[in-house]
């Protein structure tokens, strides 16, 4: 089970950092070509599954849906590279080991089966908890950067709108012909 955990965080830690490099998505036909591979995919792992029995044949046939599900949230998050598409395919991965960790824990019974199943629950639930936080600190970052940009335009805007006024008060010293070029020219250059 250990494995099976460091393999998660593992894959989660490839995927973030992969993220930034998905800032481009791929075009429809390879999205089209992506979903028909992962079709075939699907159907040469589940007839691999058919000569197996019982528990074993469940495993399979988990994996198989698993690798599915997330191959697809992967394309989807490569076709529209989106923070929640990026988490989707974060779920789904925790979604689909839990599944197969879920019925390895068939082969064993009594307080070995309620352990193992604790535990792959525990992984699941803690790569789906990162992943979540994941999101919400790159909403935060994209949240705190609008701000910021907003709270510098205002800033320039305050600080054009306090130079115009000090520009204009210097006009008042002349008087006539020279005072109106001295506004005129003070509008100009503050955009007034």
């Amino acid at each position: 089970m250990k494995t099976f955990n460091i393999n998660v965080l593992i894959l989660a830690l490839g995927i973030t950092l992969n993220a930034g490099a998905m800032a481009e998505g791929i075009s429809k036909s390879d999205y089209k070509a992506g979903k028909d591979k992962i079709a075939l995919e699907y159907k040469s792992s589940k007839a691999n599954c058919a000569p197996l029995a019982g528990n074993p044949n469940d495993i399979c046939v988990a994996g198989a849906k698993g690798q599915e599900k997330v191959a697809l949230a992967e394309l989807e998050a490569s076709y529209k590279p989106t923070r929640k598409n990026h988490y989707l395919a974060l779920v789904a991965k925790a979604d689909a080991d839990y599944a197969v960790a879920n019925e390895k824990c068939d082969d064993v019974a009594g307080n070995v089966k309620d352990v193992c199943v604790k535990e792959a629950k525990a992984a699941q639930t803690s790569v789906k908890a990162n992943a979540k936080a994941e999101l919400k600190a790159s909403d935060a970052k994209t949240t705190a950067r609008t701000e910021t940009s907003k709270a510098q335009k205002d800033a320039a805007a305050d600080t054009l709108d306090a130079q115009y006024k000090v520009a204009k008060e210097k006009c008042d010293a002349l008087a006539g012909s020279a005072k109106e070029v001295c506004v005129n020219q003070a509008k100009a250059r503050f955009g007034k």
